[in-house]
């Protein structure tokens, strides 16, 4: 029979509906049941991708033993970490302040208060390597419950005390200057890969946010340094394992330095981030390889993430049937010399060895190899390249393939609609600009009730009943902001200012100290707050780089000062940690530069034949605007008279031509009529 999960949105909690321990959700309801019965709750927090998730579940979750145990003994509550970020950050915080480590699954025993008391991550089904199995933890938390009761209600209650004493008024002492960026850059330059790119050891994760900091201060400082350690860490990622060699797209991180064997899961945040990131890249010099690797990543998301309701799915498991029966992970990407050959034959099976890193040896496990791209060792023969990834392409997709998590998040949704509007508009593809377009009336449609309050999560077109937290809105509002630039569309504008006054109204503090959660949220142990980036844009940092950006559209001095009060943060922080707060540093680049404010007015004329143009723009002053390098520039497009952005009022033609105004703060510099001015102001390569 199945539990009470069966009821919820969530793939990864339906993954567990027919487990025989007896689910709850996250809920009141939860906690009542825990203090009637005089038991402690066992937290339980994943998501559907996650490898060690399905570990544990086939292990000790669908164990009748296990779960009678469990039934009998605990309120067993299972959450969905992508759901609840909020429930996820507060007891993960616990979790490493007493280990020193964390991870997911995530185990945590709580009382009916939600107090924790014991904590762990995986737990074997026996001991294992010195770490005691899940039944020994079950027998001796329960004991420890039943037989010391007054020890358990003290040690949680000062772990919430300690968390307590966490909510630090993050603020700096003004906004980031040229000295502590250059800190950022000094500090970074001393944890860089020179040998593999990227940063530090293994795992080694994709720098997204560092490296848009990289481009951004290169554009503004022309530091040579910089560039080079973007371009760098991005060739040796899209040439490693972690990238989809066949399909396009990026694992979630690598086990290796070598960027050789990837975690394979597929997140949609990764490759929206990367995505952008290439793209940027390729403004930036032009290299053919970012720009491949950007249309590339765009078409996975397209092709393999997009759903029937217009948004992207959340994710693509690391494992699948490997043709045995068994899950086993890496089983849809890897190869041995003899499935080349039985593909390819024995010539093109040789060449594609060599091409891809093939060995006999294998790369990964069993004598299986990850697909990798090494340097190029001479001439390749590109037409033989080509045929050999289709035909091995279409083999692969007879495979059994990895599960999808069709959850649609709204941060994540607003990364791949700032990707793909961009995306579309550098390289000629409307059609990217579409799909950004309808992820966003999904976005607006299902996610956005009438008071501009979001919700988190939605699947198969149901909206979730979770609230959406700060990066949801900080992303979303990027992701509208960056579609009306790209299609010069205002309404996407005004969109993004009624989410970004929520954020104003019900996440901000005093003193401009921002929060997860919005002052009505759900009272937690402790209200999470946390400005460092991480696999994503932080939220702090997300709606740092919106209010600046909603502000240099608009005028407003609000949204400004909120952003500036956010970035005190990164004043502190980026000298000390700059790999943790890449986005913070990226949005003070933008703010150093201004933002700089484009506006390009168009005539009639123009307008009225954007219809049998090829590309998304509206003309080629807006193609350029969309072009330049400028950190943070946002770009208003429309009819001269128009209304549909305030950096258009009292732009007018010039002597009955197009023109761009350049500004700061609203102030203008000469208005310019020829593309080739405008690519000289705004560092465009093309």
């Amino acid at each position: 029979m199945a539990n009470r999960l069966a009821h919820e949105t969530s793939p990864y909690l339906l993954q567990h509906a027919d487990n025989p321990v007896d689910w709850w959700p996250w809920s009141p309801a939860a906690f009542e049941e825990a203090r009637r019965r005089d038991v402690p709750v066992l937290l339980s927090v994943g998501y559907s991708s996650c490898h060690w998730c399905h570990v544990m579940a086939g292990e000790s979750f669908e164990d009748p033993t296990t779960a009678k145990y469990m039934n009998a003994h605990f309120v067993s509550i299972k959450v969905d970490r992508e759901e609840r970020p909020d429930v996820d950050a507060v007891y993960m915080e616990a979790v490493q302040a007493a280990t020193g480590q964390g991870g997911w699954p995530m185990t945590v025993f709580l009382t009916a208060d939600g107090e924790p008391f014991y904590f762990g991550t995986y737990f074997p089904p026996a001991p294992r390597h010195g770490m005691a199995s899940f039944p020994q933890v079950l027998e001796g938390v329960s004991a420890a419950w039943k037989d010391r009761r007054g020890e358990v209600t003290e040690v949680a209650a000062r772990i919430v005390g300690e968390l307590a004493g966490r909510s630090l008024a993050y603020r700096g002492d003004g906004v980031p200057g040229e000295e502590e960026q250059a800190q950022a850059l000094l500090g970074l330059t001393r944890e860089y890969d020179a040998v593999r790119g990227g940063f530090g050891g293994a795992p080694k994760f994709p720098p997204s946010m560092v490296v848009e900091f990289l481009l951004r201060h290169y554009a503004r400082t022309g530091a040579e340094g910089a560039l080079q350690m973007a371009a760098d860490t991005c060739e040796a990622m899209a040439r490693g394992g972690i990238y989809d060699q066949l399909g396009g797209g990026f694992a979630r991180y690598s086990v290796d330095r070598e960027w050789t064997v990837p975690h394979f899961e597929k997140m949609l945040y990764d490759n929206a981030l990367l995505c952008r990131v290439y793209a940027h890249l390729w403004r930036a010099t032009g290299s053919d390889l970012a720009r491949r690797v950007a249309l590339e990543t765009a078409d996975f998301m397209v092709r393999e993430l997009r759903t029937a309701e217009g948004g992207f799915a959340s994710a693509l498991d690391a494992d699948s049937d490997d043709g045995s029966g068994a899950h086993v992970e890496g089983a849809f990407y890897v190869w041995t010399p003899d499935q080349l050959r039985e593909v390819l034959g024995e010539s093109d099976a040789a060449f594609a060895a060599r091409y891809f890193g093939v060995t006999e040896e294998g790369t990964f496990e069993e004598g299986a190899s990850v697909l990798q791209l090494p340097l190029d060792s001479g001439v390749v023969d590109a037409e033989r390249v080509d045929s050999v990834r289709r035909r091995l392409l279409a083999a692969r997709d007879g495979r059994a393939r990895p599960g999808r998590d069709d959850k649609i998040v709204a941060a994540w949704n607003g990364l791949a609609i700032a990707a793909l509007a961009e995306t579309g508009a550098y390289f000629d593809r409307p059609d990217l600009v579409e799909r950004a377009t309808e992820a966003a009336d999904l976005l607006m449609r299902v996610h956005l009730d009438d008071a501009a309050r979001l919700a988190r999560t939605s699947k198969d077109g149901r909206t979730g009943a979770n609230a959406g937290v700060l990066e949801d809105y900080g992303d979303v509002a990027e992701g509208f902001l960056t579609l009306a630039g790209v299609t010069g569309e205002g309404a996407w504008l005004e969109f993004a200012g009624f989410l970004l006054d929520i954020v104003l109204d019900q996440f901000v503090a005093e003193g401009g100290t921002l929060y997860d959660t919005a002052h009505d949220a759900e009272h937690l142990i402790r209200r999470p707050q946390d400005p460092t980036d991480n696999a994503t844009p932080s939220g702090w940092t997300a709606a740092a780089g919106a209010l600046l950006s909603y502000a240099a559209h608009t005028g407003s001095e609000a949204h400004r000062t909120a952003a500036e009060g956010a970035l005190g943060v990164v004043k502190a922080l980026g000298p000390r940690a700059p790999r943790f707060i890449g986005w913070g540093l990226a949005v003070a680049e933008a703010l150093l530069d201004g933002p700089r404010e484009i506006a390009v007015v168009e005539t009639p004329g123009e307008a009225a034949a954007k219809a049998g143009e090829p590309g998304p723009w509206r003309s080629p002053l807006h193609r350029t605007a969309l072009l330049g390098t400028a950190p943070g520039a946002v770009v208003a497009a429309g009819v001269a008279g128009s209304d549909e952005f305030p950096l258009l009022t009292d732009r007018p033609l010039v002597g009955g031509e197009a023109a761009a105004y350049v500004c700061r703060r609203f102030v203008c510099a000469a208005p310019m009529t020829e593309v080739s001015a405008l690519k000289g102001e705004l560092g465009v390569f093309e």
